[in-house]
């Protein structure tokens, strides 16, 4: 009887934050909803300090930040979190190339990203520093060669789009089904990495779309792990942890899923290595494990990690890629036209040369970036380009999403869809000609030394989807003319409610 008075006090103190939250967020929802269309910097107060802002901006915090850093002097602000908690966001480029190349040493991932990500991403490649993550960004290295980029859009890429893909799309046109392009985009990435990365088809873009547990765990484990890194009041999630209850609960369900389809994989590959002398082609995986690391958690934290770059960053670019193609017919002409010129190339040589293609991909991404925020933590006192002082322990968030709308950095015209700004024309042939923006004003990708490996391997494959998709249909949004998606940002960016379109098949005179 003691024990359960004990633990029900303990629980009615664990909900005391709870209560107190939505006293907050009932009470002054009204009060405070002017700040949803404010770009001013939050006013913060003693202890609390800019709690009702950020509360008020919760469900649009990614829009809110970035309209404030739009309106300040060098798009750079510090946003004052309860108790004390600072943190800074920039759009600035140089303090951008000062974080991730000049100080690199200086600004790292930080015990508060660790240990928030702990669960779900372990020690794998996007949770550590130093030599953990130099070691597996070396032996990663290997997979992303010529030979291996091409052995990807050739034999991967090619086969989910024709074998899979494609098939489900002519049955869609047909059938005048409605899709949800969002979910199979990214059941068609996570194909093509578990068959690159660890020689294993999921087989998750089947016809009768399956609802494979894993999946549906990663899912949850993305979102509920965003949601604890955002948290107001970190330690509410860390008391639920304790208890064992409500989103802590769900997230250690889901992280337990997950870790158990990964550490099958790591099993039966350690199986497959012993039981063949050579094997016919070496993935990822196999490399892990035949450098000496036989440590079965570290390596699952590795499976886990490129789990989420191969599955979410890609199919997020591709999302919005095809809802902003289809308010821009003009563009998708000038597409069709390239992917059609280049239909009897070979596969590799006709995604490798697809300019017209890559340039508007990378004007998608520079709006609608599949990770809008990356944060780092100071590990000593420092000062950034414009001034802006940064003491030990400090957040400090470069912000992708805003940084691909200032005026300063592309121009009067940032606001329209226009590939053309990344081409130059050559007037005697009438060729186009890639002009690439420096990584630090266009951090889509990383910068510095932690720039993304898969760079190379993400626009093979994003082409590659790109051409076979739109010679062949039209996909067509099911929302209004007009009517723009909302963005939401867990780690990676997703389209709320999915991506419902129909699919058209284009007749024999499409341009």
């Amino acid at each position: 009887m003691m024990i359960d008075l004990e633990l029900s006090t303990s629980l009615l103190f664990c909900l005391i934050p709870f209560l107190f939250l939505l006293f907050i967020k009932t009470t002054l929802a009204n009060l405070f909803s002017s700040n949803k269309s404010t770009s001013k910097i939050p006013k913060s107060y003693p202890i609390i300090g800019s709690c009702f802002s950020i509360l008020a901006n919760k469900e649009r915090r990614i829009q809110w930040t970035s309209d404030i850093m739009q309106n300040t002097s060098n798009l750079t602000f510090t946003l004052n979190r309860p108790f004390g908690f600072r943190q800074i966001f920039t759009a600035n480029p140089a303090n951008v190339q000062h974080m991730l190349k000049t100080q690199f040493h200086i600004y790292q991932k930080g015990d508060v990203f660790k240990t928030t990500m702990a669960d779900f991403l372990g020690d794998g490649i996007f949770n550590v520093d130093g030599d953990i993550w130099k070691y597996q960004r070396q032996v990663s290295s290997h997979e992303f060669n010529t030979k291996s980029l091409r052995k990807f859009v050739e034999t991967v890429v090619d086969t989910e789009l024709n074998e899979r893909l494609i098939p489900i799309l002519a049955t869609a046109a047909v059938e005048k089904t409605v899709l949800d392009f969002q979910d199979i985009l990214q059941r068609f990435a996570f194909d093509n990495i578990c068959k690159i990365a660890f020689g294993y088809d999921p087989a998750y873009l089947l016809p009768s779309l399956p609802q494979a547990k894993f999946a549906v765990a990663f899912e949850e484990a993305v979102k509920l792990s965003s949601e604890r890194f955002n948290a107001i009041f970190p330690f509410v999630w860390k008391i639920k942890r304790n208890f064992n209850i409500g989103s802590e609960k769900k997230i250690r369900v889901a992280v337990n899923e997950v870790r158990q389809f990964a550490k099958e994989l790591v099993k039966e590959k350690q199986k497959e290595l012993k039981e063949k002398s050579s094997l016919d082609s070496v993935d990822l995986l196999s490399r892990f494990l035949s450098s000496g690391h036989s440590d079965e958690d570290f390596v699952t934290d590795i499976v886990i990690s490129f789990i989420l770059a191969g599955r979410d960053t890609t199919s997020a670019a591709l999302t919005w890629f095809f809802w902003l193609i289809s308010g821009h017919p003009e563009t998708e002409n000038q597409i069709l036209k390239e992917a059609k010129a280049k239909s009897e190339s070979p596969v590799y040589d006709e995604v490798k040369d697809m300019i017209y293609t890559h340039a508007s991909l990378c004007e998608s991404m520079r709006f609608y970036p599949p990770i809008p925020i990356d944060t780092k933590a100071a590990t000593e006192d420092n000062i950034l380009p414009d001034g802006t002082f940064v003491k030990k322990g400090t957040r400090v968030s470069y912000h992708i999403y805003a940084m691909g709308r200032v005026e300063n950095l592309w121009g009067k015209d940032w606001a329209e869809f226009r590939p053309e700004r990344w081409l130059d024309k050559d007037e005697a042939s009438g060729n186009w000609t890639f002009v690439a923006r420096d990584t630090y004003t266009y951090p889509v990708f990383q910068a510095g030394p932690r720039i993304c490996l898969g760079k190379e391997m993400a626009f093979l494959q994003m082409k590659r989807v790109v051409a076979g998709v739109l010679r062949r249909f039209k996909v067509v949004p099911l929302a209004e003319k007009g009517v723009e998606p909302v963005f939401l940002s867990y780690l990676t960016a997703k389209m709320k409610g999915g991506f419902p379109v129909t699919i058209e098949e284009r007749n024999g005179t499409d341009i």
